[in-house]
């Protein structure tokens, strides 16, 4: 058993011989690499539950986790990740609540967008209604890092009625485009795009890797911010093994994610939206992940937020972008002190 998942086992399990002897008695199937094994295993020990949504293009995929008679907070994922994100974070909130961890569009195991499509921020507020009318709850609470994170602040500015509280990691608002660079961006990004869309209805099969290349091009991918040890809890919906060349995986997220745009609105429609926040909400920046823009915008939008909602929270962790995954021991407190206050059980219909 190599380094890696050594390291896996450790972080994964509560002692590698209890793990073991589950794995054992419940059979490991040759399809899947032994990282994947740990990871259904963990979802085993934590009573995870694997649901599917329909929507008019397939299904939305998801991970119930804790009481299924409670309505759950809803987690988004950052750009190109999927459910497996908040693998290592949900098992340290507290055990009454319930939280349902989501696949968007083209990522994990939900349903790409239909042929000839592209992918754009604001179609992604349409899962939260479709989730919505699934489970008929008429407000629901959010979570979200990175892209799901500024999925999350859209919705609940949009819609502060239909949202309780929401708690964003990483990614604050849609970043500020260069306005001079942004045409010049969308002249590159569509034809690119069209070409992901003609490659997606090829038959043959996308390059495979052995599973630690894959850790390595995920760790090195995300800056380092993903940790090798935590990589397969990503790559667990992201791969499928290949069935051309033994031991080895492709990647299964549609690739005309790579190629999709930003807003690319201006500071002034972010700050209108800021002002429309007014319920508890939590915002957790790691102080080793980049803006993505000028400080000041960012800092603008702060103390928009302040000036209009007295529940705001902003907390700075000593860590990277995937600072939920790689180190969740950092964020877990701040999240459960903020859910001791604001979250309210609410039984399922």
């Amino acid at each position: 058993m190599g380094t890696l998942v050594k390291s896996l086992l450790r972080s994964l399990l509560t002692t590698e011989r209890t793990t073991l002897q589950r794995v054992a008695v419940s059979g490991v199937r040759q399809s899947h690499h032994k990282a994947h094994d740990l990871v259904e295993e963990h979802d085993r020990q934590h009573d995870v539950e694997e649901v599917r949504i329909p929507v008019p293009y397939g299904e939305i995929a998801g991970k119930w986790w804790g009481p299924r008679d409670v309505r759950p907070i809803v987690t988004f994922h950052g750009w190109q990740d999927n459910a497996g994100t908040f693998d290592r974070l949900i098992p340290l909130l507290p055990k009454h609540i319930s939280v349902l961890a989501l696949d968007l569009p083209g990522h994990g195991f939900s349903s790409r967008f239909p042929d000839g499509m592209m992918y754009h921020t604001l179609d992604n507020i349409s899962v939260v209604f479709h989730v919505m009318k699934e489970y008929r709850w008429k407000k629901v609470s959010l979570m979200g890092h990175s892209m799901g994170s500024i999925l999350s602040f859209l919705f609940t500015a949009t819609f502060p009625d239909k949202v309780d509280f929401y708690i964003g990691i990483d990614a604050l608002k849609p970043h500020i485009a260069d306005a001079s660079k942004f045409p010049g961006r969308v002249e590159k990004r569509l034809p690119q795009a069209l070409l992901a869309d003609a490659r997606n209805r090829e038959k043959s099969e996308p390059p495979s890797y052995p599973y630690d290349e894959l850790i390595e091009r995920l760790h090195l991918g995300t800056n380092k911010s993903v940790s090798r040890e935590a990589a397969p809890f990503l790559l667990y919906r992201n791969t499928r093994k290949s069935t051309l060349h033994p031991d080895r995986y492709y990647f299964t997220r549609d690739s005309r994610l790579k190629h999709s745009l930003g807003l690319g609105w201006d500071q002034d429609i972010n700050l209108e939206f800021a002002k429309r926040v007014v319920q508890p909400y939590l915002f957790i920046k790691a102080k080793h992940s980049p803006y993505y823009e000028d400080r000041k915008y960012f800092e603008q939008f702060v103390d928009v937020v302040k000036q209009n909602n007295p529940q705001f929270e902003l907390e700075f962790v000593d860590s990277t972008h995937h600072l939920h995954l790689t180190e969740p021991e950092k964020i877990a407190p701040i999240i459960n002190r903020f859910l001791k206050k604001h979250w309210k059980e609410d039984k399922m219909q």
